[in-house]
């Protein structure tokens, strides 16, 4: 079963075969080049951003609530009332910056699928 060009056929097959392999495995390579994972640092740095996003505005709010407590008799807590304030917009905060990661990262594996189908 020899063709024209005196190979066998089960040998262009195992040729034609490994090309593909090699090919695919050229553009894997390729591809992790070009879109890099985060690593370990940008997930712990991540969570910092988000934990003082939190805790400023916290801050805050107990400060000036114990100010406002100190400077001016009332019968309400200040320092509670604006502690739960700041506890509320460092939560909206932090929910937009995990919201935008989110989306983030979304994009980027869409765009990886049309890169693939390319």
């Amino acid at each position: 079963m020899s063709s024209k060009d005196g190979k066998s056929q089960p040998e262009k097959h195992t040729t034609h075969s490994l090309v593909k392999q090699v090919e695919t495995k050229a553009q894997l390579k390729l591809k992790a080049k070009r879109h890099k994972n985060p690593g370990v640092w940008f997930g712990l740095g991540m969570m910092g951003v988000i934990g003082w996003s939190v805790a400023v505005p916290t801050f805050l709010g107990v400060s000036l609530g114990i100010w406002i407590d100190k400077n001016y008799d009332g019968q309400r807590s200040w320092t509670l009332a604006l502690l739960l304030a700041g506890l509320a917009i460092g939560c909206f905060t932090a929910w937009g910056w995990v919201n935008k990661e989110h989306q983030a990262i979304h994009n980027q594996n869409d765009n990886n699928s049309t890169d693939e189908e390319d």
